[in-house]
């Protein structure tokens, strides 16, 4: 006989194990941030773009330095929980994804940032990939908020590469060095989204954000 298990029970665990792993961390961003905070304290609507495998160093860098935020989480249950943990860590969140409720998560998400005054975070490849292959909807949401996208890279010293997973999701090792790379922050300068505008910004996306991988600290 099975006993069924609620995750979700288990929120504030993980929300104190996650805690205590990115306290360990050192975070480097070389001032990186300072871009992120005038904006918003400027009142200017942000929308931070990074990659689903590096969502952990992300999170928690963004946890210490205290962002006020609001990300789109999907609306499955292993979103359920992630949502209670995000919460418990102070982000704000809006429910939906690419394939159930997105514009309407994206919608909700822009409010939260008007009324808030949060960024907006966006694991542009997520829910589930293709890998490192933008989606419309951070451009969709930055257009129509006209916020700033501020593309976002977390290259951690030592980390362990879940292989399997279809972005090969990163969790840095404790105690290791996580450099922060923070990109130019731009906007959509269009009047429309047409389809081609929409695959002209995925790429311009993209292109920013390998930018900011390994290599340019090399």
């Amino acid at each position: 006989m099975k006993i069924p298990i609620d995750i979700l029970k288990f929120s504030s665990l993980f929300t104190h194990v996650f805690k205590a792993w990115v306290a360990s961390i050192r975070f480097e961003d070389q001032g990186g941030y300072a871009t992120i905070r005038e904006l918003i304290e400027a009142g200017k609507p942000v929308v931070l773009c990074l990659w689903h495998e590096e969502l952990f160093a992300l999170t928690g860098y963004g946890y210490r330095e205290g962002c006020r935020a609001v990300t789109v989480v999907s609306q499955s249950k292993d979103g359920e929980l992630l949502s209670n943990v995000l919460e418990r860590l102070g982000y704000a969140t809006a429910r939906g994804s690419s394939s159930r409720g997105g514009v309407r998560a994206l919608l909700q998400a822009k409010r939260i940032m008007e009324r808030e005054g949060r960024a907006a975070v966006f694991t542009v490849d997520g829910p589930r990939g293709p890998r490192q292959q933008p989606k419309d909807g951070p451009v969709f949401l930055a257009h129509r908020a006209e916020a700033y996208i501020i593309p976002i890279r977390a290259i951690p010293s030592k980390k362990f590469i879940f292989e399997k997973a279809w972005d090969r999701f990163q969790a840095p090792w404790p105690f290791c060095t996580c450099r922060v790379h923070v990109g130019e922050p731009y906007m959509v300068m269009h009047d429309k989204l047409t389809d081609e505008v929409l695959a002209m910004e995925r790429e311009r996306l993209r292109e920013a954000l390998m930018g900011l991988g390994p290599e340019v600290s090399e």
